[in-house]
């Protein structure tokens, strides 16, 4: 059973990521806030979970949190600052995005619950890493969801432009099918030009 908190006299969010290990699309994180109320037995890692359950526990969260807000990390800013940093960027943007919407001073967050063990302290806020902690908090596996759906939003949206990578289904991961389209047909503008993007990696073609 997940926990709802770390420190239940502080108010509290979680924060996770998605997509750290694609060779395309951004990194998404998100935010969230919930109440003490808040009970879902279904709700857990993003990972853990089919698509038609990530799908389903969306907008659950969207309506029962306190707040909550995303953000996407794009393409040339991962490869400017590297994919650690824009995904601590992303959770960043996605807390003060997530703050901005709260109509009370008093309900900003006291502490943040952090999904690994990488983070960059968020002014004024203290912060608690967590390994695995999606599959230990409730707030981190609600923002584990809600990053994971709007990525995948996000890749579904650009496979109608690039369909011949299939990221409707393989969401920008290195499966082998994406690496033979890359082979095949070059890279994008959605591509991570930082990463390797094939292992034989010499020099790659680049589709307008």
């Amino acid at each position: 059973m997940l926990k709802l908190s770390l420190y239940p006299n502080l108010i509290e969010c979680g924060t996770d990521e998605a997509g750290r290990g694609c060779l395309a699309g951004p990194v998404t994180a998100a935010a969230v806030m919930l109440p003490n109320s808040f009970v879902n037995e279904i709700l857990t890692d993003s990972k853990l979970l089919t698509d038609r359950k990530r799908k389903l526990l969306k907008p659950i969260i969207e309506e029962q949190a306190i707040a909550h807000s995303f953000c996407h990390v794009m393409m040339d800013e991962i490869d400017k600052i590297n994919i650690l940093q824009a995904s601590i960027t992303a959770m960043h943007r996605s807390i003060e995005g997530m703050i901005e919407t709260l109509s009370r001073k008093r309900d900003t967050p006291q502490h943040i619950l952090v999904d690994g063990n990488k983070f960059n302290p968020y002014p004024d806020i203290d912060h608690t890493t967590v390994i695995k902690g999606d599959n230990k908090y409730l707030p981190i596996a609600a923002a584990s969801i809600l990053a994971k759906t709007e990525r995948d939003n996000f890749m579904d949206r650009i496979h109608e432009e690039y369909p011949m990578y299939n990221w409707k289904k393989n969401k920008g991961y290195p499966t082998k099918e994406h690496r033979e389209a890359i082979r095949k047909y070059g890279i994008t503008k959605y591509h991570r030009k930082s990463f390797r993007l094939l292992p034989e990696q010499y020099e790659l073609k680049f589709i307008d």
